[in-house]
């Protein structure tokens, strides 16, 4: 447990999951999201990656450009187990470790765990107790035979075309999709493991792309039955605010900025001596001022120009009012906030160099959840996880000379 987050109350010595052992069988983001939440909440997680037929673990492992990323954010606090499973004795291995969990996670493609004799029918009869999270891109349904990813469900469901300019759909810049299928995957976990404590039963729970892609554009689907209107996509929408933007101010800076009260507006105005916009008639409330963006917007753009964006930054945090730089992901690595707070802790990568993750949004008692593991080589664990099923050592020493674990 990393205790460097906030050194006058050391993190708490049981995490509410302690003591829960979580099986996943999973790869690139949304399966390794499921089993990161529940890891860093205390789960004893165990990755089982592949190995043999040409395979060498989880294939985030190996990926470069965008995905180079996935393997190290969402596989942490996790041990490692190679297995083949394609093999009499990995299946075997297999199904001993799941005969001692509460949790299995996985995000395969439909039939692939069941051609492997691990799906859900197959396994309950093994742990009744057990709870199987499946993360698939549809729920049951008539597109559940389509392969999904996460910019699929976004240009289907909505998302892209909201995020774009019109005529110009535009994927999200994150993998919301696979993020938040994995979380709401750890959310029904955590239901059926409260719902276990009064049946003894385990049972399947399903996560899915496309579902909850359309829950992020539901807001939009709300709005279309209560108006009759359709949303407008988000660069061409008619803001609900007259000044909620971003700026192009002193030396090509940009901010945002967001005045989106009469109290904020007349605060506005005299932080920056425009006596003359706090006394127009046509700007009293905030929908005369929306109905004014077309001419006030740029008025302010030429007002505020010759103002540095630090400069506009110490204006609005000292009058309180919403503000925000416009950051790339590589400059949090540096933000005051999140390396005061605790909201980036050490890790060490796989290849050994050291570097900064980024923990659970959430406080339990004040604390962040930590990192107590490093993200794992690959069969990192494999020795000891074996042992503990009941192998004794020339039978490790044989499974990992076949290639079966490593």
């Amino acid at each position: 447990m990393n205790t460097e987050q906030n050194p006058e109350k050391p993190l708490p010595t049981e995490l509410p999951y302690a003591g829960i052992r979580v099986v996943e069988f999973t790869h690139m983001v949304m399966g390794p999201t499921c089993g990161m939440v529940l890891a860093d909440l205390g789960a004893e997680v165990i990755k089982v990656e592949p190995v043999g037929h040409g395979r060498n673990g989880d294939a985030t492992r190996h990926l470069l450009g965008s995905g180079a990323g996935f393997f190290p954010m969402f596989n942490r606090n996790k041990k490692s187990l190679a297995l083949d499973l394609l093999t009499p004795e990995g299946k075997e291995a297999a199904l001993r470790l799941i005969a001692t969990a509460d949790i299995l996670c996985e995000n395969f493609k439909p039939g692939t765990m069941a051609k492997l004799g691990l799906d859900y029918q197959s396994l309950k009869a093994l742990n009744p107790r057990l709870i199987y999270v499946s993360h698939k891109g549809f729920l049951p349904g008539p597109y559940d035979h389509r392969t999904a990813l996460d910019e699929i469900v976004q240009m289907m469901g909505g998302l892209a075309y909201m995020t774009g300019r019109p005529g110009d759909p535009l994927r999200a810049g994150a993998s919301v999709n696979d993020i938040m299928g994995g979380m709401f995957g750890a959310m029904g976990a955590m239901a059926a493991l409260a719902q276990r404590e009064t049946t003894g039963l385990g049972q399947e729970v399903q996560s899915a792309l496309f579902e909850n892609n359309v829950f992020l554009v539901a807001q939009h689907m709300m709005q279309f039955a209560v108006t009759g209107q359709p949303a407008a996509p988000m660069p061409a929408r008619i803001s609900a605010w007259a000044i909620y933007d971003v700026f192009q101010v002193k030396d090509g800076e940009q901010i945002f900025l967001a005045v989106v009260s009469d109290g904020a507006w007349k605060t506005f105005c005299t932080a920056f001596g425009f006596a003359d916009l706090a006394a127009d008639a046509r700007l009293v409330t905030n929908n005369d001022r929306v109905r004014a963006r077309d001419w006030l917007l740029p008025d302010l753009r030429q007002r505020l120009v010759g103002h540095s964006a630090a400069e506009l930054a110490r204006v609005f945090e000292a009058h309180a009012l919403p503000f925000a730089p416009i950051t790339r992901p590589q400059d949090l690595l540096d933000d005051p906030h999140l390396n005061a707070t605790g909201g980036l802790a050490p890790i060490t990568l796989p290849d050994g160099r050291g570097a900064k993750a980024v923990l659970l949004p959430l406080t339990l008692d004040g604390q962040r959840p930590g990192v107590r593991l490093s993200p794992p080589t690959l069969g990192e664990h494999s020795a000891d996880l074996l042992a503990e099923l009941g192998y004794s050592p020339a039978e490790i020493a044989a499974l990992t000379s076949t290639s079966i674990s490593v």
